[in-house]
């Protein structure tokens, strides 16, 4: 039965349908995501047609390094978050808050790094429209390639940023014993989240700054 302080709710009727319910509607949230993403993808497909001799000369200014590093971080993370899916399902809510921390971490330093990256980006001049100043490459092409290497990895910072937070939550949350074996929803739907912002990078990542 349910009480104001049980997390089941006696309108889905049943349990296993509540979670079905939560878990449908992260879905169709990360469908509308990849329908965002998509529409950049395909932005940046078609401006590398028209310009595809500036766009191999201007992914050769990003640091490739950087971005692999940023990779491991992430899909190191997406480990953790499986951890802490494994663990809560067995009720070990300690555990589970502890690799959602390192998981954190290894988002922040992701994003640390893409914030030395745009130092660089400034310095050099490839700060997109009015103020781009790459004399490298030709304006036009050259700040339409940076337009949307801020645009894609903007957008993914941000997305990085709100899934930080859900982290976050679900650390306050697993450590308050909010989660449990019997009732983890939260945990597996969050971590579908923040794998969506993974699987992205994956994507952004070779897109960027290894297709030639």
């Amino acid at each position: 039965m349910s009480t104001e302080a049980s997390p089941w709710r006696e309108y889905f009727g049943g349990r296993e349908k509540q979670s079905e319910a939560a878990q449908l509607g992260m879905w169709i949230f990360l469908g509308s995501e990849v329908l965002l993403f998509a529409n950049l993808f395909v932005g940046y497909a078609l401006y590398r047609y028209y310009f595809p001799e500036v766009f191999i000369a201007a992914s050769k200014h990003l640091k490739a390094e950087g971005a692999l590093v940023q990779t491991l971080l992430l899909v190191t993370s997406s480990l953790f978050v499986v951890l802490a899916v494994h663990f809560i399902r067995q009720g070990k809510q300690f555990s589970a808050a502890g690799v959602l921390l390192v998981a954190i971490l290894l988002g922040v330093g992701f994003l640390v790094i893409k914030g030395w990256e745009y130092w660089e980006h400034w310095k050099e001049g490839a700060l997109p429209g009015e103020y781009y100043r790459l004399e490298d490459l030709p304006v036009r092409g050259g700040s339409l390639f940076f337009t949307l290497y801020f645009l894609l990895t903007g957008l993914h910072a941000l997305h990085m940023l709100v899934a930080l937070g859900v982290l976050g939550w679900l650390v306050l949350g697993a450590m308050s014993g909010k989660y449990t074996a019997d009732y983890h929803v939260p945990v597996e739907v969050g971590g579908l989240y923040w794998h969506l912002v993974d699987i992205f990078w994956l994507f952004i990542f070779p897109l960027l700054y290894l297709v030639e």
